[in-house]
C-alpha cells in the first residue's frame, strides 16, 4: 500500500525543488553565492528523488487515467503534454547548467541559466498542478 503514497511525495518532491529553485535565484540575485549553491544543489538532489519515486511508482502501479471531463480534459492534457515535454528537454539542461557552475565556468553557467531556470520552475509547477487535477481535483472513481 506504501505505492499509494508516492504520488503525495511526488507531489511534495515537485514544490520542494520548485521552492529552493526560486530561493536560489532570489539568493543569487542577492550576491549570495554560497546560498544560492546550497539551493540549487539541494533542488538537483530533491529532482533526483522525486525521478526515483516516480519511477518506482510508474513501474508499479502503471498509468493513471484522467476522469475528469468538459473543458477539463484539454486544459489538463495541455498542462500534461507541455509538462511531460518539458521534464525531458530539462533533465539535460540541468545538467549543463550544474557541471558549468561546478566547474567555474559562470559566464556560459549564467547564459544556459536563464533557459534552464524558468523551465525547471514551469515543469516543477505544473507536477504539482497535474497531481492535484489527477488525484484532487477529478479523481478516478
Amino acid at each position: 500500500m506504501w505505492i499509494s503514497l508516492l504520488p503525495t511525495l511526488n507531489a511534495i518532491l515537485n514544490a520542494t525543488s520548485g521552492v529552493l529553485i526560486v530561493t536560489g535565484y532570489v539568493m543569487i540575485r542577492r550576491k549570495k553565492v554560497r546560498e544560492h549553491r546550497a539551493c540549487m544543489v539541494a533542488a538537483v538532489i530533491t529532482s533526483l528523488l522525486f525521478l526515483t519515486s516516480y519511477i518506482i511508482y510508474h513501474s508499479q502501479h502503471g498509468a493513471t487515467r484522467f476522469a475528469g471531463v468538459g473543458i477539463a480534459r484539454p486544459v489538463y492534457f495541455t498542462i500534461l503534454i507541455s509538462h511531460t515535454f518539458l521534464a525531458i528537454v530539462i533533465v539535460p539542461l540541468v545538467i549543463i547548467t550544474l557541471r558549468r557552475a561546478l566547474g567555474g565556468r559562470f559566464a556560459k553557467h549564467m547564459a544556459i541559466a536563464r533557459w534552464t531556470f524558468p523551465l525547471w520552475v514551469y515543469v516543477s509547477i505544473t507536477g504539482v498542478v497535474v497531481y492535484l487535477m489527477l488525484y484532487h481535483l477529478y479523481p478516478a472513481r
